[in-house]
């Protein structure tokens, strides 16, 4: 086979493929099984487990703006707050830092040919997003940018009987 129809067939089988390795994000009623709620624990294993992502504009929080906390979707490990959300553009939720700097470990990814900053949940050990250093300057400079599917929002009203009272102050000063 000569050089370019081979790219051109390994370009195809990769854009092909790439709709099975992405999953839309869909959310089924609470307590509800069947092919909703498996696609979406499905591109939750993909994320987490194995590193994916899903895509972009087509996932649950990237344009929330209800104030409440980002949690890790498993363990309820707090994560983020909505006072530490913004809008990037890129279609994933962003956040500026984290709840807390312990609540996350940071690893160097090579996939991809690109050199990049992993984030994963530090409890469960989940895959999260990567972070970058082209966020607001004026609130640290850095772009959390995060899977919704590896995240489970609290809004503020229902933080204090979920447990998460503490926070609501942090959620708070962004109000």
């Amino acid at each position: 086979m000569r050089p370019i129809p081979m790219i051109l067939a390994i370009a195809i089988a990769l854009f092909a493929s790439a709709g099975v390795l992405a999953w839309p994000q869909t959310r089924g009623a609470a307590g509800t099984n069947g092919p909703v709620g498996e696609t979406l624990e499905a591109l939750q294993r993909l994320v987490m487990d194995f590193g994916g992502t899903e895509p972009a504009f087509n996932n649950a929080f990237w344009d929330n703006h209800a104030p409440g906390i980002y949690v890790e979707a498993r363990t309820g490990e707090p994560l983020f707050v909505s006072s530490d959300k913004f809008d990037s553009g890129s279609g994933w939720p962003s956040f500026t830092r984290p709840v807390n700097p312990d609540s996350v470990t940071l690893r160097t990814d090579r996939t991809h040919g690109m050199v990049r900053t992993e984030v994963r949940s530090a409890q469960g050990g989940a895959h999260l997003g990567h972070v970058f250093n082209d966020g607001p300057r004026a609130r640290g400079g850095q772009r959390w940018c995060i899977n919704s599917c590896a995240l489970r929002f609290i809004p503020r009203a229902e933080m204090a009987a979920a447990g998460y009272g503490q926070y609501i102050p942090l959620v708070d000063a962004g109000s």
